[in-house]
């Protein structure tokens, strides 16, 4: 086939061991962990939504390296937020809970970063949010592990810390919708494909960074994550 111009090169995040996980779609869960909801204004166990940011929206960092983030346009409140992301390795629809594990390839941490003021105005004015989590380099992530090493993870501490300064800190088990639930969940709405990522949702703690901040970002059993703000 010929282009009519080059078309792009593929998203891929490193794979622990080897390898590459091409991106298909990334899925976002809003207000997962009830101390995060409670935070940004609400209560209880609400059905889960999802949004949706573009696959070029990932910024990839191997094991061991610092990666890096432009400061974007339009704001003054750019918030850290972070995730366990699964990523998916068998596509399907309709997919029960106790079938969802199946379907996992592995497990990476991840930031959902989101300019908060244009995500305020856009819920006060009723409008879609895309603007303040659809941007350039909002979708940081770190190697995937494969859940053959990590085993499936329904547990385990998750934490960031700005320039050495704890922020965020929870537990996986304090997800409002499991991981299996949301796959389940996001199955309905949606054909799961092989290289889909799920961010999950994020702790209590959010809040702004700058340039030459950097986030260090852990989640237990999984390789840390680290971006500076430039």
């Amino acid at each position: 086939m010929a282009y009519v111009f080059a078309p792009p090169p593929v998203t891929a995040v490193p794979v622990a061991g080897g390898g590459e996980f091409p991106v298909h779609r990334v899925y976002c869960v809003g207000r997962n962990y009830a101390d995060h909801a409670v935070e940004m204004g609400f209560t209880g166990r609400e059905p889960p939504f999802f949004f949706l940011k573009p696959a070029d929206t990932v910024v990839a960092v191997a094991a061991g390296e610092t990666g890096h983030i432009d400061y974007p346009t339009l704001t003054a409140n750019l918030h850290h937020e972070v995730e366990l992301v699964v990523a998916i390795g068998k596509g399907g629809r309709d997919i029960r809970a106790a079938d969802a594990a199946s379907h996992i390839f592995g497990y990476a941490v991840g930031l959902d970063m989101t300019r908060r003021d244009l995500q305020n105005d856009m819920k006060k004015q009723g409008r879609p949010w895309c603007i303040g989590k659809a941007f350039e380099q909002s979708a940081p992530i770190g190697p995937i592990v494969p859940m053959a090493q990590t085993g499936e993870l329904l547990t385990g501490a998750i934490s960031l810390a700005v320039n050495g300064t704890l922020r965020q800190q929870g537990d996986l088990k304090d997800l409002i919708w499991s991981v299996n639930e949301t796959i389940e969940q996001l199955s309905i709405g949606w054909t799961l494909q092989p290289g889909d990522l799920i961010y999950s949702g994020t702790p209590a703690g959010v809040a702004a960074v700058v340039r030459g901040d950097v986030m260090e970002a852990q989640i237990a059993g999984l390789e840390a994550l680290r971006i500076a703000v430039r």
